[in-house]
């Protein structure tokens, strides 16, 4: 039987990081918002909130993924308003259902 065990698996919100409207910052607010971004995603892991993230390593519309362990919608979005990049309006994102193994929350700890 192919079919995966259902009490394995749970829903993630599941985020397309993409390019944002706002990338015109000189080269030391990018840095500054990079750190303020890397440091965000390490509390978020360190919360089990975020079991997931990198970056694409083209030079595509997408920049990264996150895969985020909340319950609703409104908890992913109020998680990614914590994002200076993402405040800023260098990052936008694209936020989704998603439907995967819990295994992923063993994996991130």
């Amino acid at each position: 039987d192919n079919m995966p065990d259902l009490s394995q698996m749970r829903q993630y919100y599941f985020v397309m990081l993409t390019a944002g409207p706002n990338r015109t910052q000189d080269s030391t607010a990018t840095a500054e918002l990079n750190r303020g971004h890397l440091a965000n995603i390490m509390r978020l892991s360190r919360e089990g909130k975020l079991v997931l993230a990198g970056p694409f390593l083209d030079d595509g519309p997408w920049r990264g993924i996150f895969i985020l362990a909340v319950d609703t919608p409104q908890e992913a979005e109020a998680l990614l308003r914590t994002d200076p990049a993402i405040t800023a309006g260098r990052l936008a994102y694209e936020l989704h259902p998603w439907y995967g193994t819990n295994k992923l929350l063993e994996i991130s700890r």
